[in-house]
């Protein structure tokens, strides 16, 4: 009895050592990331995962952030993304108010050519969600915010259900090369309830509804914790949101296990059109994976100048 057990715990443990080899071949895989076309306006979404102030050692502390800056900066660079949404760039201390953000203050000290949108006074503004921009390509019009609640416009306030907060940050830009406008919402709803994840995506679906009846250019971009074919994405897609397809991992467990497909996305609706496949960036940094999210980027072309 005990050898047949020993037998067949064997036989499930390489059944399960094959299926996670077969879904991590699935969802692998890393097509270079060309420079962007000037022509072409290039929208990127990244989950940064936040830092924890009173964690001195270990996972997602402060030193695991000294270790993790340069590849992070590394990657950002390598992106070159007009517009890139951010998504957990938080220190958090505790509470929801924190005058520090190191990865901001660090990407942007780094990066001179670039500017936040969609930030603020943290009593006013929540600041984890910003909209890195292109100074010399983009001009800021407006920006906001809303909150994944029963009261959206009451700031930090918790979910439908409960649970800590999740929100919406947005921006509207001006293209300065040819006059053209459109908008970015930047969203990251809860990964551990659905319901949270449904009456959220019905949410956006309200709050951009001005817009696309405005026949708007608009971006919905960021970490859904959905997948494409998931509901949460198809309440999206009922705004006429097109849903750039994104194949494979964008989440790896910060080890570059590739498990299940994508939950990072990029949709768009309006006058442009995607001008080439989106690519996830699959790649260490100097040897070390500068967050457990992958970005994801997509270059878009404008279907008419002003």
């Amino acid at each position: 009895m005990r050898r047949t057990l020993v037998k067949a715990f064997g036989a499930m443990l390489f059944a399960v050592v094959v299926l996670v080899g077969c879904q991590t071949v699935r969802h692998s895989g890393n097509v270079p990331l060309t420079a962007p076309d000037p022509d072409t306006l290039r929208i990127a979404t990244y989950n940064v995962h936040y830092i924890i102030l009173n964690r001195e050692e270990g996972a997602w502390s402060v030193a695991d952030w000294e270790r993790r800056k340069e590849p992070l900066d590394l990657a950002f660079k390598d992106i070159a993304a007009d517009v890139i949404a951010f998504q957990e760039m938080e220190s958090f201390g505790g509470g929801s108010i924190s005058e520090v953000n190191l990865t901001l203050d660090w990407l942007l000290s780094q990066n001179a050519d670039y500017a936040a949108a969609a930030v603020g006074d943290p009593r006013s503004f929540p600041s984890t969600q910003p909209i890195l921009y292109r100074t010399a390509r983009l001009a800021v019009e407006d920006q906001g915010w809303f909150f994944f609640s029963e009261t959206p416009d009451v700031i930090y306030s918790r979910t439908f259900n409960g649970s800590y907060p999740a929100f919406a940050s947005w921006a509207a830009f001006t293209d300065l090369t040819n006059g053209q406008s459109f908008t970015v919402v930047n969203v990251h709803t809860d990964f551990g309830s659905l319901s949270n994840r449904l009456q959220s995506a019905a949410l956006i679906a309200e709050r951009i509804s001005p817009w696309v009846a405005a026949e708007e250019t608009v971006f919905v971009v960021g970490d859904l914790n959905a997948r494409l074919g998931d509901e949460v994405v198809d309440i999206l897609k009922e705004t006429g949101l097109n849903f750039a397809p994104v194949e494979g991992a964008t989440f790896h467990f910060n080890r570059g296990l590739n498990l299940f497909a994508a939950i990072d996305h990029i949709a768009s609706r309006g006058a442009v059109r995607l001008a080439a496949p989106p690519i996830v960036v699959r790649q260490q940094y100097n040897g070390e994976w500068p967050t457990d999210h992958y970005p994801v980027v997509a270059d878009y072309a404008w279907l008419s100048t002003r």
